[in-house]
């Protein structure tokens, strides 16, 4: 019996600075979730309880002024400060640094995301190394307004990470800590934090589960903005690029190959070879070049990843 558990799974920090190793560090980021913050971590401690793991409860406010770290408090779980709002991806970084454990598990505090649905997220890590709670398009903590962009961007993510991707950025899932700090470099700190995660691991030929699940409309007010929408899909090449740059090198040299070759057709025709046909067949090949030295790079690196 761990000398540290007050309760049947739950293991609470020692009086030393250093936290316990548990099997699930559960970290819950909050931005000005007063009213939501306390119902969900009292769900998610309800749902752990069929779970037969050692877990801990990390609350990260985020810089909040609406007394969230106080509700979060009474729950009895560690709560951490930080004191200004660093983004959504800032807050669970802290907190998965600051927690020791095999496996790393993420939720919001808003009750969207159902906790009922942990157990079968946890049980799936025995046979991969991240599972994620999937909505569906038309999920009702889902904005309509941004179901049609969602699905734009779950598309161009799954054609560029070769697999289809039924939920680019969930907010609920479970990952191996092992796996998860590999890329903890790379995470951005906003709310594309989620987004980098899956591709990274998906790029890079870890396997993925997704489990469909049915949210809740959130409480209290969305922090993503519209604007972010641009900011995803620079994402999304970014991260691919970095992984597996001939995904975009290749269709785009492709692309300029194609117009230049219906020019050059074109131009004969005229028997007037233009610059538009060379400069597009020069283009396609600077553009094929770079993919394959970025590929070389990108495979270099997973090399040097994979001794370590």
């Amino acid at each position: 019996m761990n000398p540290l558990a007050t309760e049947p799974g739950i293991v609470r920090r020692a009086a030393a600075t250093e936290p316990p190793f548990v099997d699930v560090a559960i970290v819950i980021p909050a931005y000005n979730e007063h009213d939501g913050v306390a119902p969900t971590v009292e769900r998610v401690k309800a749902s752990m309880r069929e779970v037969q793991c050692t877990y801990e409860i990390v609350v990260v406010d985020d810089g909040s002024t609406d007394g969230t770290a106080e509700e979060a408090a009474k729950t009895g779980v560690r709560v951490i400060r930080q004191d200004e709002n660093r983004g959504y991806g800032a807050a669970l970084k802290t907190g998965i640094l600051k927690t020791r454990s095999e496996h790393v598990l993420i939720t919001d505090a808003d009750g969207t995301y159902p906790p009922e649905a942990i157990a079968t997220l946890i049980a799936g890590m025995k046979d991969y190394d991240m599972t994620v709670g999937a909505r569906a398009a038309e999920d009702r903590s889902i904005l309509r307004r941004r179901r049609l962009p969602k699905r734009f961007l779950g598309w161009l993510a799954s054609y560029l990470a070769g697999r289809k991707i039924p939920d680019l950025n969930s907010g609920q899932r479970v990952m191996r800590r092992s796996v998860l700090m590999q890329f903890l470099h790379i995470l951005p700190p906003g709310f594309s934090f989620t987004t980098t995660i899956t591709l990274a691991m998906l790029c890079n030929g870890y396997s993925v589960m997704y489990q469909p699940i049915q949210c809740d409309a959130r409480v209290g007010s969305s922090k993503l903005r519209a604007k972010e929408f641009t900011a995803f899909i620079l994402l999304v090449l970014r991260t691919v690029v970095l992984f597996n740059p001939l995904k975009v090198f290749l269709p785009i040299g492709t692309m300029l190959f194609a117009i230049g070759l219906v020019k050059f057709i074109y131009d004969l025709t005229l028997w007037n070879l233009s610059e538009t046909a060379v400069m597009a067949f020069l283009a396609s090949i600077v553009v094929w070049s770079l993919g394959l030295l970025a590929d070389m790079i990108s495979r270099v690196q997973l090399q040097q990843r994979t001794i370590q």
